[in-house]
Formats: C-alpha cells, structure tokens, sequence
C-alpha cells in the first residue's frame, strides 16, 4: 500500500488504535472523526499509521463508503476488549480506595440468571455490603443507556458496536440427542454423518445451517438439516428430548437433561467451537467504582471457573 508521507516514521499509539475502533463502530471516517472530536485528516492519518505498522490493510477505502477486512474486523474484536481494560485500569486508579455502594443495575438472560449469574450476584454483594442490586432479566438485547443499566452479561459472539466488553470465558458446547432417537436412526461416528440425521436449527427461518467441529489439527463443517428449527436455545433443547433430532447445545443447559438421561452426547471426541461468555457496559471515559468492581469481580470468578 503506498501512504502520504505524514508520520511516514511514526510508531503507531493508543489514539491510533482508537481511531480505528470508532472508524469500524461508526461506519465511516466521517463519523469517526465527528465522534472522536477531531479532523478527517487527523482520522486518516492515525489509520494509515496504524496499517502501515501491522503491515495488513485493515479497512477497504473507496470514493463512497469504507468496509473493514477480514482482518480489520477480527482485529476490532481483540482490541476494543483490550482498549476496555486498559479504560478499566484507569478508571480504578483514577478512584483507587474509593468507597464501592449504591444501587448497580445488572442485565442477563432468562435460563442463565437463576442458575449462574444470581450466585455471582450474590457473592458480589457478600463481597460489599453497601451495593444494592437490581437485576432485569430479558432476552432481549436492550439499548442499555436508555434502560439505565450498568452492565449486562451477554452468551454469544457480539455485534459491533459503541459498548464496551470483556470476554469471560467460554462455555463448552455438546452435540445432543434423545436416547429413543438413537435408538431409532443410529449415532453418528463423525460430523460428515450428520447429513443423514434431523438435526435441530436454531434459527427463525428455513432448516439448515453448519455445524463446525475439531479434532486435533482437522476440522470439519456440517451442513445440517431437519424438519425442526426454533429461535430459542430451550425450546430447540426440548425437542432434543422430544426425539426431534440431534441439537447443538451449550453444556450448562442441558446438564441437568444429561443427568436424568434424557438426552445423551454424541461425537464426544470432536470439538465445536464455544460459546463465548461477555459483559459489556456503555461507553464513558470513567465507570462508577461499582460497575468497575463487579466488571473485576465477574471475570476473576468466571475466568478461574466459567460457567457450565
């Protein structure tokens, strides 16, 4: 790539790299200039640098609009969570031994609060005892800033946008099925067999989508099909049992199933990818030290022993 001869020696900073976060999250260098209080030249600038240094192109330019690469967008995943902690950090020795109280409003989903995120809750508020918490359950991805929330405890990969996040861990994902469905069409040995079973979508619409598996340094990817699909994680695990087909679940959801033996594992030795584990909260230069707290808290206590 050839680049204007600014800062042709400079080594790229921490501005840079937020330069290229708002770029990807706003949509255009525009906006991302508009955003961040600053010139379009001074956006450019801070991009070319920044390109130049990683030796990759990470946004696409054209006269009419600008779209990230692939590697653009796999950077802007690893470093938004990067550039929060390191907000982290300065917000907590910006408020270092300040007194952690006041209400927190925490966000989770309907199957994973009672099981997993009350007890954190719980513990947090053993931990300090001048935190009050209110807790809104919802599956909904909510406009947090307009419900007045903290922070929220989102399972899945994130869509780009202007919040925060910081990964928790990852949960562990099983392939599933009713023992009687076994017992009627067979079990699978490996992924590529899955083509001949009905599989269970999770999705809205239409009944296929893939499925992609590990074992050691070979991966496989699955396009599974089934005359049942749902946009909810319990009602597909519900059909699993009901003998609809083979499901794709996460492990704490279906552990209390596996107990009872009402569903049963198969390809036990191939991996799927997991299911990845964040609490996010709305930007803002300085976070109230309890919102810091609990942030710190839920990763020390997740990190060392994730969910499920």
């Amino acid at each position: 790539m050839d680049y204007p001869s600014n800062r042709d020696n400079a080594v790229a900073n921490l501005d840079d790299y937020r330069v290229f976060v708002a770029i990807v999250e706003q949509g255009n260098l525009t906006a991302a200039a508009r955003h961040l209080r600053r010139s379009l030249q001074a956006v450019s600038r801070s991009l070319q640098v920044l390109e130049r240094e990683l030796g990759v192109e990470l946004i696409q330019r054209t006269t009419r609009r600008v779209q990230p690469t692939a590697a653009g967008l796999a950077f802007h995943a690893r470093i938004r969570t990067a550039l929060a902690d390191i907000d982290l950090a300065r917000s907590a020795l910006a408020e270092h031994g300040a007194r952690i109280d006041g209400t927190l409003r925490i966000g989770g989903s309907t199957q994973f609060s009672a099981p997993y995120l009350v007890p954190l809750v719980a513990a947090f508020m053993e931990r300090y005892p001048d935190v009050t918490v209110e807790l809104v359950v919802t599956d909904q991805h909510v406009d947090l800033q307009r419900e007045k929330l903290d922070a929220t405890v989102r399972l899945g990969e994130l869509a780009s946008s202007r919040l925060h996040a910081r990964q928790l861990g990852t949960m562990r994902m099983l392939t599933v099925g009713a023992p009687g469905y076994f017992a009627q069409h067979g079990r699978p040995r490996k992924p590529s067999e899955l083509g001949r079973h009905d599989c269970i979508a999770r999705q809205g619409n239409g009944t296929k989508q893939r499925w992609e598996y590990r074992r050691g340094n070979r991966c496989e990817s699955v396009e599974v099909h089934g005359r049942f699909s749902a946009n909810n994680a319990a009602a597909c695990n519900a059909a699993a049992v009901a003998g609809l087909g083979i499901a794709m679940a996460a492990a704490w959801q279906v552990r209390p199933l596996l107990d009872l033996g009402r569903l049963e594992t198969v390809l036990d030795d191939w991996q799927a990818p997991g299911l990845p584990l964040h609490i996010v909260w709305p930007p803002g230069k300085q976070l109230p030290a309890r919102t810091r707290a609990f942030i710190d808290f839920a990763a020390a206590r997740w990190t060392a022993e994730p969910p499920g």
